[in-house]
Order: structure tokens, then C-alpha cells, then sequence
């Protein structure tokens, strides 16, 4: 609930994934059987921690939460370690795709009004918030009905408002990258080149890309109108001028801790550029070739705006009515609005020329959506949203090209 981006496809129902009681600092998650991966860890955990305490600026004294599921046991103690290691204090909790699964199906209907007071709670205890983004089953709500789900993101939407008002630092390792087998399918990848891929994405050059971000945030600060354009006939425009513009490079400054709220956060692999629109402004047509809700593909989804709403949405394909479905649930008119910019600079990260989605981070994409944008340091906190990644994309700011085909210009 602290202020997360959404993901592409709806991997978890809004209150499906709480998780269960804290740890001691000096305990590990139980195993989960069939998720618990004995492999060998593919980047230096210790020294990854460690960055990450010190990237978030945790700080002797503070509380930290540190949320992940058992097959993640290795880097969530490692992180604990770092973090006591400065004198702030860990608590680990835990999930797994079975938990957050059963307390969606199998906890009565007649709770899902209930806020979650444990993490209302948290939100004004915890200083920072440490989440691993490593769900192992794309379909694991499959069967979820739309209006429970409704129920829960509307109960539980002030939590998220909590974190931001009470200035909570978040980082997230994932960022819809976890390398999992059925990520690595959509990518057209191998999971060890996903995985490759991700620590490669993770371990960069943070003040070489903390340079890149200031300059790119530079650019279009001092812009105003947005141009996006794609082969599969995406035509859009939307101002920005006057907008904040953020930058996730990966480190939580002293600067992002004076800023607050959603500058207090942290998405690994890092290497995003993002505002929110001028209200109103956005025009035109979006369009997602491929896309996928629960595994099941969504052929051509369509999103037509006029002034700053979505008017229509059309698609094909097995997964497009469970997701209308899905939007449908939700009332707030909220949900229509167009409400984020998001450009991708981190060099590292490459997916392949035939990949079937694409995601936030590779240099030359530019991610937008509609719906709840206070991650981006908007004031839409409707707990829903639609995520469009478009790798190959031509953008322009005031006619001139930022980028090309895909190809980042600044």
C-alpha cells in the first residue's frame, strides 16, 4: 500500500497480498515448499543490500519494513542485516502467492469493506518501506470477482494517501522485472537472460544514471507539449508544462527527503523520468498491440481520449472481457483519467525486438497510463489504473524528437 506504481497486467487484486505477522530481526521466512528456489544468488546480496540501505538513506533509530515471500529468504535477511548494521531496526514480513491467494478466496466477502488497520498502523510507525515485487503466478487470481476486488483497492485506499502524507521512504526491487519464468515468456527471453538482464539493470552506475535523469528531467521541465506516436497507431498529445517531474535513479537524495511524498521512493532497476499531465489536456488515440490480464492475451486495446478522459476502450483477444470486467467494478470516474508520463533511461536493461510487452525501465520506452498517479505526484489516488509500455515509440516535446523509434534523443 505505500504508494506503488501498478503493474502492466493486474498480477494482485487491491488487499489481496497482506502480509502476515513481522519476524524478529533475527528471524527467516519459513519456506514455502515449491517456491523456495536453492539456487545460487545471482548478484552479490550482501553488497546489494547494503546499497540499498544506503541508497534509501535509513538512518540510525529508524523502523524498517521489509516485505517478501519465502523464496526470497537470502536477500530479505540480508537486507535486515544491513539494515541493523547502521543501528535503524528491521522487521521482515511475509507473503507467498499461496497466502495473498487464500486471503482473497477464502476470507468472507463481508470483510472486504474493512480497512487494513495493520498497515494504516504501519504507515505511521515504519520510516521506510523495503518491497520485493516477486509474484511466481501471473493468473494467480484467476476466477476473482471484479466487485470484491473493487471493494478492497476502495477500502484500503487511504492507506496508500497515509504513506505519501506521513513521507515514508519505499523502495521496490522488481519494477515488473523479477525474473520469473512466466515474466521471462512474455519477454521472449530465457529466465537466466531475464535474470541477467535484472542484476545487470540493478547493479548500474547510479551516479552515471542519476546524471542521465537530471538531464532528461532538465529537458522536459522546460517543455510543454508532448507528441506520442507509435506504428501500431498510437496518436496522442498532452501537455506537461508546469508539471513536477520526478526521477527514480535509484538513490532517495536528501533533496527527494526535503521534496516528500512521492519523491521518497525508489523502484529497482532504476532509470525512469516521470510527470503527470496538465488536466484536460490529453487527446488522441493509445494503442497496446499485446497485452495480458491473468496469462490470457488482449489483442489491440484502444484507448481514446478527449480533454484528459478516456471515452472509449476497445480489445480483442481471451483476457479483454475479464479485464473490462474488472474496470467496470470500479464507479470512481477517476479511473478515466489520463495520468502519467513515464520515460525509461536505464541502458542496461534491453529486452528483445520481438518481445511481446514491454516495461518501464529501457532507455527509449515511454510507459503512460490512466488512473491513480500519486506515485508519479499527482492527486489521483483511485485505487485502479491501465499501464501502457510501448517500446519502438517516437515522442516529441515541442516538436522536436526526444525519442526516435524507440532510440532515447537527450
Amino acid at each position: 500500500a505505500a504508494c506503488n506504481k501498478p503493474a502492466p497486467t493486474a498480477e494482485t487484486p487491491a488487499g489481496a497480498s497482506t502480509t502476515m505477522a513481522p519476524a524478529t530481526t533475527s528471524a527467516a521466512p519459513a519456506s514455502t515448499g515449491s517456491e523456495a528456489v536453492a539456487k545460487p544468488a545471482p548478484t552479490d546480496f550482501d553488497q546489494l543490500a547494503k546499497r540499498v540501505v544506503a541508497n534509501a538513506g535509513i538512518k540510525e533509530g529508524e523502523i524498517v519494513m521489509i516485505t517478501g515471500r519465502g523464496q526470497d529468504s537470502e536477500l530479505l535477511e540480508d537486507l535486515a542485516v544491513a539494515t541493523r548494521s547502521v543501528g535503524a531496526f528491521p522487521m521482515i514480513l511475509y507473503s507467498s502467492d499461496r497466502l495473498s491467494k487464500r486471503l482473497f478466496f477464502d476470507v468472507p466477502e463481508k470483510y472486504d469493506a474493512q480497512m487494513d488497520a495493520l498497515d494504516m498502523k504501519m504507515a505511521n510507525v515504519a520510516n521506510v518501506v523495503i518491497s520485493l515485487g516477486n509474484g511466481m503466478s501471473e493468473n494467480l487470481f484467476e476466477g476473482a470477482d471484479p466487485k470484491r476486488m473493487a471493494a478492497r483497492g476502495k477500502a484500503n485506499e487511504g492507506i496508500g494517501q497515509a504513506y505519501l502524507k506521513n513521507n515514508v521512504r519505499t523502495v521496490e526491487l522488481g519494477n515488473n522485472l523479477y525474473p520469473t519464468a512466466w515474466r521471462a515468456a512474455r519477454f521472449g527471453m530465457s529466465q537466466d537472460d531475464l535474470a541477467k538482464t535484472f542484476w545487470n539493470g540493478v547493479n548500474i552506475d547510479y551516479a552515471d544514471l542519476q546524471k542521465r535523469g537530471g538531464e532528461v528531467k532538465a529537458a522536459l521541465a522546460a517543455g510543454d507539449e508532448i507528441k506520442l506516436t507509435h506504428p501500431n497507431g498510437t496518436d496522442l498529445t498532452v501537455k506537461i508544462k508546469g508539471r513536477p517531474i520526478l526521477v527514480s535513479d535509484g538513490i532517495i537524495s536528501a533533496e527527494d527527503m526535503k521534496a516528500g511524498g512521492a519523491a521518497n521512493a525508489a523502484y529497482l532497476p532504476a532509470g525512469e523520468v516521470y510527470t503527470t499531465p496538465v488536466a484536460g489536456t490529453a487527446n488522441g488515440k493509445l494503442v497496446n498491440s499485446k497485452a495480458f490480464y491473468r496469462g490470457k492475451e488482449i489483442d489491440n486495446l484502444t484507448m481514446t481520449f478527449k480533454d484528459g478522459k478516456m471515452t472509449a476502450m476497445t480489445g480483442e483477444g481471451p483476457g479483454f472481457a475479464d479485464m473490462k470486467a474488472e474496470y467496470d467494478a470500479v464507479s470512481d470516474p477517476r479511473k478515466d483519467e489520463f495520468s502519467f508520463l513515464d520515460l525509461g533511461i536505464n541502458p542496461n536493461v534491453k529486452l528483445p525486438a520481438g518481445s511481446a510487452v514491454g516495461n518501464w525501465v529501457p532507455a527509449g520506452t515511454i510507459s503512460v497510463g490512466t488512473g491513480g498517479n500519486t506515485w508519479a505526484g499527482g492527486s489521483n489516488n483511485v485505487p485502479y489504473g491501465q499501464t501502457v509500455s510501448l517500446p519502438g515509440a517516437t515522442v516529441t516535446l515541442d516538436g522536436k524528437p526526444i525519442i526516435e523509434g524507440g532510440t532515447l534523443k537527450i
